[in-house]
């Protein structure tokens, strides 16, 4: 297990992991481990995981993949199944490293993708709930169509210049996701063996305009998990809730952890059969 400072780098196997960490909390106090965008980083997440812990009560610890951030990068290409293969690969060693005791995983678009299927994977009675915000479960024409169209801002010069804000080696961070979204195979990605096997209770976040899929993302979840979702359709809003609805995201976020942060962890099923 590694000493944690408000900063620094997360040592896992051959990765060199930038994190941050929002903490001050009592000693067992519940975490929230935040789980990325497929262009984010630590750093993308801004003032939401300090509005996060102030608001919950919980540390907070966000921390950026390989190639993105500042963390160097460890693989020049992206498998096709890299949602699960991080979620099964190298999630358990983060929180192992990190000694996380209980708490939440709470991530955005592929990083929620990634925590489901921890959660769909993995019996991890520390884990208390989920908070999925513009999860995606399967792969969808109107989330390719934006895929594409983000690859044509990228070579235009646009979007690559604000990611690069963000990503030491920004290149790699787009690429390395684009290729992934639009390799041929990527399409048969569907996550309902997971959702079959999520038993803990789940947050899911959406803008009504999010044009990166559609309202089908959420259908998938209230059909297939074992306790019915509590479910947040955020108007006027699109892929970014915590950034475009700030307020009422962390609100949303902080009501549905009080009760599962004063659980004793055997309770974590009984919580979600009656959500």
């Amino acid at each position: 297990m590694q000493t944690l400072v408000n900063e620094g780098y997360l040592s896992i196997g051959d990765m060199r992991l930038e994190y941050q960490l929002i903490d001050g909390k009592p000693v067992g106090a519940p975490m929230i481990i935040m789980l990325h965008e497929g262009l984010g980083s630590a750093r993308t997440w801004g003032e939401f995981p300090r509005l996060l812990s102030e608001a919950t009560g919980a540390s907070a610890f966000a921390y950026s993949r390989d190639g993105y951030g500042s963390s160097p990068l460890a693989r020049h290409e992206l498998p096709v199944d890299y949602i699960r293969r991080h979620a099964l690969d190298v999630l358990p060693h983060i929180l192992d490293e990190i000694g996380f005791k209980t708490g939440i995983l709470l991530g955005h678009s592929d990083g929620a993708s990634m925590a489901a299927a921890y959660a769909g994977n993995v019996d991890d009675p520390r884990v208390r709930g989920l908070v999925l915000m513009a999860p995606h479960f399967c792969v969808e024409e109107e989330t390719l169509a934006e895929i594409r169209h983000a690859k044509a801002a990228f070579e235009g010069g646009g979007l690559r210049r604000r990611l690069a804000r963000y990503h030491a080696d920004v290149d790699a961070a787009f690429l390395r996701w684009n290729n992934v979204w639009l390799d041929p195979r990527f399409p048969a990605f569907d996550m309902t063996a997971e959702l079959s096997n999520i038993r803990i209770p789940t947050l899911i976040i959406r803008g009504d305009d999010d044009r990166y899929g559609t309202h089908k993302q959420v259908r998938m979840a209230e059909q297939l998990l074992r306790g019915a979702p509590k479910t947040l359709l955020m108007p006027n809003c699109g892929h970014i809730p915590h950034r475009e609805k700030l307020v009422q995201t962390v609100a949303a976020i902080a009501a549905f952890c009080k009760p599962l942060f004063r659980l004793q962890p055997d309770d974590r099923s009984v919580t979600a059969d009656q959500n």
